[in-house]
């Protein structure tokens, strides 16, 4: 299991001799044979600006950092694979803080890229090479000209051929889970947010965030439009937006108005659901389901990362609890950080809260971060770190009838009709 390092222009070699080495938290830890995947379809390799890989000489055991003009690699892996490791690596700049991704530790074996990640969904529907780019633009310009009133499509065309994200481009694609962004402001202030930063962050947003208010016409149109089949699913809430709660009453009336028009597909929208009465009106109005965005359910780490304004890790539990009791599907976007998702502590408050609300789907989900920044953002460790894989296995263990995944599913029959009696009750 070499080495994986880049030099300067971006060119990946592996050492002939120094063993790859990965990254727990701050703690640079050796890899375990049964944390290596092969590099899957759709992942990328990139360079850690301002770092020095770490190598293990597996004659001395001793850690190396290279020296030279050559920086540590990392892969980013693509939807369906929850990475267990960081690459090992040491900062030649203290201050300077990595772009917003979240990477993964890579080696070289017996002429394959190796990396520290599982497997937890299905990938096929999510793998970036399933998205034709020819296709993409001829939809894009047919939706553009169907619709040219409409400012979401315009948007949204930004997203999908200038930011290549997957969601908008399923829009336009008519397929699966498809974007309807409504809101440009916020109640959370996140640390390291991808589509908004203050000006003294350091942080530098991979993306733009929506500054417009839609009309309730526009959302309908796009949430119509992509409707038209029984798994197709269309989400509030994305990464070229705010919190889209704020927006509750577009939400509430875009809904209303479509299920008098169709009850095909699925309504989701992804928030933190910290304003438990707007998620309510949203949930009565006919959503069918929700996932929620945490990072943690101890409120020490959730409010340093989160900063909510005007609501508290209760009310976001309080939030789960009512949808989960109306039928809806519910899951969080479990933003997960080796050496800190691991932690003991980390673990039991999560299966506590999972069973608490009656959590049906856990989305497992790399958080894109600077790894100096966020670790000292956060409480420090209060108990034994247990590694990423024993982690996952552990939730699987305590959890066997909640869904262990990477991206919105659709609920299971029984469920829709369990949803369609309260209704009508």
């Amino acid at each position: 299991m070499y080495l994986v390092y880049a030099d300067e222009q971006g060119n990946v070699f592996d050492h002939p001799s120094l063993y790859g080495l990965a990254r727990s938290g701050d703690m640079i830890v050796e890899i375990m044979e049964d944390e290596l995947i092969p590099l899957p379809d759709g992942a990328t390799l990139v360079g850690l600006p301002s770092t020095r890989p770490v190598g293990l000489d597996p004659e001395s055991g001793e850690m190396q950092s290279l020296p030279g003009n050559v920086q540590a690699v990392g892969a980013l892996l693509p939807q369906g694979f929850t990475r267990l490791c960081l690459p090992g690596y040491v900062k030649t700049d203290k201050e300077y803080k990595l772009p917003l991704f979240g990477y993964s530790a890579v080696v070289w074996n017996e002429g394959k890229f190796y990396v520290t990640a599982r497997l937890t969904d299905d990938p096929e529907k999510w793998n970036p090479l399933n998205c034709d780019p020819l296709e993409l633009k001829s939809q894009v310009k047919r939706m553009r000209e169907e619709y040219p009133e409409n400012r979401l499509y315009e948007h949204l065309s930004n997203c999908a051929l200038g930011y290549e994200c997957l969601t908008a481009s399923n829009t336009f694609l008519n397929r699966w889970e498809g974007a309807v962004p409504v809101s440009y402001s916020c109640n959370a202030g996140c640390f390291g947010c991808i589509s908004e930063q203050p000006d003294d962050s350091g942080f530098v947003s991979p993306q733009t965030r929506m500054n417009f208010r839609p009309r309730t016409e526009e959302i309908v149109e796009v949430m119509l439009e992509h409707l038209k089949t029984p798994e197709s699913i269309i989400s509030f809430g994305q990464g070229c937006e705010g919190e889209p709660s704020t927006q509750a009453k577009l939400i509430i009336d875009a809904i209303r108005q479509v299920r008098q028009t169709t009850d095909m597909g699925y309504i989701n929208i992804n928030t933190n659901a910290g304003l438990s009465d707007h998620i309510r009106g949203i949930v009565d109005a006919g959503l069918d389901l929700m996932r929620v965005s945490t990072i943690s359910a101890l409120d020490d780490h959730y409010n340093a990362y989160y900063k909510p304004r005007g609501y508290t890790l209760a009310n976001v539990e309080k939030s789960l609890l009512y949808a989960s009791e109306q039928g809806v599907y519910t899951s969080i976007n479990y933003l997960i950080f080796p050496g800190v998702t691991d932690r003991e502590e980390e673990i039991e408050a999560m299966i506590e809260f999972a069973r608490r609300t009656k959590l049906r789907l856990i989305q497992w989900r790399n958080l894109n971060i600077d790894p100096e920044s966020y670790l000292g953002l956060i409480p420090k460790a209060k108990g034994d770190i247990l590694g990423m894989k024993q982690a996952i296995e552990i939730f699987q263990e305590e959890l066997p009838d909640v869904v262990m995944g990477s991206y919105s599913h659709v609920p299971p029959a029984e469920l829709k009709r369990f949803k369609n009696g309260i209704r009508n009750a």
